[in-house]
């Protein structure tokens, strides 16, 4: 399946055409190998999400025979790897 239509189908990215933006850009990354659009994803495969200070970390458990999955689905499509700064409690001392 083409990286561009795994980020939307698995519901990372909103939009096919936001997938494909970025991955021209060089925003994503499969395993540390910036992206075409086009290219092809395998389970296993470590996807990066990376623009300026942001950085997003996934790897790919499943591929979709759907075009669409539900949200409540997601968690068997992939598995973020990266640390979610929303649940690091940051000490002022």
């Amino acid at each position: 399946m083409r990286i561009d239509k795994y980020l939307s189908s698995v519901n990372i990215l909103k939009r096919r055409s936001i997938a494909q933006d970025m991955c021209e850009n060089g925003v994503v990354s499969i395993n540390n190998i910036i992206a075409k659009p086009s290219k092809e994803v395998r389970v296993g495969d470590k996807i990066t999400l990376k623009y300026l200070d942001y950085s997003k970390h996934y790897e790919v458990l499943a591929l979709p025979t759907t075009k669409t999955i539900p949200k409540s689905q997601s968690n068997l499509y992939f598995k973020e790897i990266s640390p979610n700064l929303k649940d690091k409690k940051f000490i002022d001392s």
